[in-house]
C-alpha cells in the first residue's frame, strides 16, 4: 500500500514538472504567437454534449440520412453567427470555415504549414494506394511531377477517343421519349473514356454488343462501394472503428488484389515502403482471380510494352507514359497511381454531367439559350473540335455555374503540421487572426462559400449562369439565365474554388471541363429537347464527390 501511494505522489510530482516545462517552451511559444498576431477567441458551436461532441455527431449522421450534410454545415455556421466556428467532433476541436482568406492561406500562402491529414492519408491510402491523392511532402510532390505531363493541351484536347464513348452513350438513350436516368449512364461513360486514357482498354460498360465485362463490373461496384465506406469512416472520426468491415475490406481486396493482402515484403500493412520500393512485388498474374486482377492485368501490360520497347505509337496511354516517366517504377507505383486518377477521371466528370443536366432540364429556357450557342458554334451536326467548345462563352458559364451551385468535392480539410495561424474568424466580428495549434483539423465547405450573399448577392442560391457573362444584361434574373445588369461577368478569387487552389489545384481540371462540354454540345446536338421526369429537388448523394440523389431523369427528344 506503502509503495502504490509513492507512486502515486512520484506521477502527480512528474506530471507538475512536465506541465511546467511545457508551460516554458510550447505554452510560451504559442501566447508569443497569440500576441504577435492579435489572434482572438473563436466562436463555439454549442453542443450538448462538450466533451465527445456527440451531439454534433448525431446531428450530423441524421444529415447524412436526410441527405442535408451540405446544408447542416451551413446552419452551424449561420446558427453559430460567423463564418468560422469551433466544433468538437468525436472529441476533438475543429475549426470549420467558409472565410476565403483563411483558404488562401492553407492552400496557397502558408502551404508547407499543413497537411492533407493523417486520417486522410490512412483511410485514402488504404483505399487507393499511395499516390497524389494520399501523399503529402516529398511522395506528392513526386507524384505530381509524374502525373503532370499526361495533362498537356495534346491530350486533354484529344476528342477523336472520346467521341466513340460519347456515340456509344448516345446509341444507349431512348429514342421514345421514355425517362432515363442519365447519371447511371454518365458513370459508364466516363468509366470507359478514364479506362481506356489510363489503361489503353475501356472498361466499354456502353458499347453496343459489348456492354462491359462482368470483372469490369465488379470492380466498378466495389469502387463505388469503397467510396462510400471511406467518406463513411472519415465523418466518423475515431468512432470509425465501429464501422462493420467486411464488406469494405471485400471491396478494397477487388480494388487492389492480392496486393491488398499481408505479404513477406510489407508486414501487416500493404503499402509499406519495403513493398514499394520492391522492384519485384507479387503481381503475377497468376495469383490473382480474374477479378482482381482487372486493374494489375493493365499495370502488367504497360510494363510488358516498356519492356519489349512495343509502347503505342497511334495513341496515348497513361499508364505506359507513367511507366516510361519513372526512373524504377514498381507495378504497385503506377497502378496506386492510376487509381488515384481514376477516381478523379471517372467520378468528378460524371458528377458534373449529372448536376448540369438535371438543372438544364428544369431550366427550358436556359436550356434553349446554350441550344442556340451550339447551333451558332458548330451546327447540329458538325463534329464539336477543342478550339470552339474554348469559344463557347455561355456554355462555360453554365458549367461554372454548376460548379458553384452544385461542387463536385464540396468539403474538404487540411491539418496544420506545425502551431500557426488564420487571418481571420477570431474575436466578436470575426476580423481577428485564429492561433491554430499543430494535429488541429480545419475543414471547409465550398458548397457553404460559394453561396455567401456577400459574394454573389441575394440570388446565390439561384442557377444563374449569366452572372459570368460580360454585358449579360438583358432578359430577367431567372429567366433565361442573364444577369439583367449589364456589368462585368463574375471574376471570383478565393471564394470560388471548385477545383481547389494553390499548390494541390486539379491537375486535370481542363480535362474534366473539356469532357463535360463535348458531352453536352453532342447530347444538344442529337436531341431537340430535354424534359426533366421528376419532381424531387436536387438532393446530394455524397461520398468523397457529390452528384444528385434521385439521379437525373429526363425525357430526351430526338431531332
Amino acid at each position: 500500500m506503502f509503495t502504490l501511494l509513492r507512486a502515486a505522489q512520484g506521477g502527480i510530482i512528474l506530471y507538475i514538472l512536465y506541465y511546467i516545462y511545457w508551460q516554458l517552451t510550447v505554452g510560451a511559444s504559442r501566447r508569443k504567437m497569440i500576441r504577435d498576431y492579435n489572434c482572438g477567441p473563436i466562436r463555439r458551436y454549442a453542443d450538448w454534449d462538450p466533451i465527445f461532441g456527440l451531439g454534433t455527431l448525431t446531428r450530423s449522421l441524421k444529415s447524412v440520412r436526410e441527405h442535408k450534410l451540405l446544408e447542416n454545415f451551413r446552419k452551424r455556421l449561420e446558427e453559430t453567427g460567423a463564418n468560422t466556428i469551433l466544433l468538437n467532433h468525436t472529441g476533438q476541436d475543429v475549426i470549420s470555415t467558409i472565410e476565403p482568406e483563411n483558404l488562401k492561406t492553407i492552400q496557397a500562402v502558408e502551404f508547407k504549414k499543413w497537411s492533407v491529414g493523417s486520417r486522410r492519408i490512412q483511410i485514402f491510402t488504404e483505399f487507393l494506394g499511395p499516390g497524389i491523392f494520399s501523399t503529402d511532402g516529398a511522395a506528392w510532390a513526386h507524384s505530381r511531377e509524374m502525373l503532370r505531363p499526361n495533362f498537356v493541351r495534346s491530350q486533354v484536347g484529344d476528342l477523336d477517343t472520346f467521341e466513340v464513348h460519347v456515340g456509344h452513350l448516345i446509341n444507349a438513350l431512348p429514342r421514345d421519349g421514355s425517362t432515363v436516368n442519365l447519371q447511371k449512364l454518365f458513370f459508364q461513360l466516363t468509366i470507359d473514356s478514364a479506362t481506356e486514357f489510363l489503361f489503353g482498354e475501356s472498361t466499354n460498360c456502353l458499347a453496343p454488343g459489348i456492354g462491359g465485362n462482368r470483372h469490369a463490373a465488379e470492380f466498378a461496384e466495389a469502387f463505388d462501394r469503397g467510396q462510400e465506406a471511406v467518406s463513411l469512416r472519415a465523418r466518423m472520426g475515431i468512432l470509425s472503428y465501429l464501422l462493420p468491415k467486411r464488406q469494405y475490406q471485400s471491396d478494397t481486396k477487388k480494388v487492389h488484389g492480392t496486393l491488398s493482402k499481408p505479404s513477406a515484403h510489407s508486414s501487416k500493412n500493404p503499402f509499406s515502403l519495403s513493398l514499394l520500393q520492391s522492384s519485384n512485388p507479387p503481381l503475377g498474374a497468376h495469383q490473382l482471380t480474374p477479378a482482381l486482377a482487372f486493374v494489375d492485368s493493365f499495370v502488367n501490360l504497360a510494363f510488358a510494352r516498356h519492356r519489349s520497347g512495343k509502347t503505342s505509337s497511334s495513341r496515348y496511354i497513361f499508364a505506359d507514359a507513367l511507366v516510361a516517366q519513372h526512373p524504377t517504377p514498381t507495378p504497385l507505383q503506377i497502378r496506386s497511381e492510376l487509381l488515384n486518377i481514376l477516381l478523379a477521371g471517372r467520378d468528378t466528370t460524371a458528377s458534373l454531367l449529372s448536376n448540369v443536366l438535371h438543372t438544364l432540364a428544369r431550366h427550358p429556357s436556359i436550356l434553349a439559350r446554350l441550344y442556340a450557342e451550339v447551333e451558332s458554334t458548330f451546327g447540329y451536326t458538325g463534329k464539336p473540335t477543342y478550339e470552339g467548345l474554348k469559344g463557347m462563352k455561355f456554355l462555360r458559364a453554365v458549367l461554372n455555374e454548376s460548379l458553384r451551385v452544385h461542387p463536385v468535392v464540396p468539403i474538404n480539410s487540411r491539418q496544420a503540421v506545425e502551431d500557426t495561424v488564420l487571418p481571420v474568424g477570431g474575436g466578436e466580428d470575426g476580423r481577428k487572426a485564429v492561433f491554430v495549434k499543430k494535429g488541429m483539423v480545419v475543414n471547409w465547405s465550398s458548397w457553404a462559400m460559394q453561396r455567401r450573399e456577400d459574394y454573389y448577392g441575394a440570388d446565390a442560391d439561384v442557377f444563374r449562369p449569366g452572372r459570368w457573362i460580360d454585358g449579360d444584361g438583358e432578359g430577367g434574373r431567372e429567366g433565361d439565365g442573364r444577369d439583367g445588369r449589364g456589368g462585368k461577368g463574375l471574376r471570383p478569387g478565393w471564394e470560388y474554388l471548385p477545383f481547389n487552389g494553390g499548390a494541390r489545384i486539379c491537375l486535370g481540371q481542363q480535362f474534366a471541363l473539356t469532357e463535360a462540354s463535348y458531352t453536352i454540345v453532342r447530347l444538344l446536338q442529337e436531341f431537340k429537347d430535354i424534359q426533366s421526369r421528376d419532381d424531387m429537388p436536387w438532393q446530394e448523394s455524397l461520398n468523397i464527390t457529390c452528384c444528385v440523389f434521385n439521379g437525373c431523369l429526363v425525357g430526351l427528344t430526338p431531332r
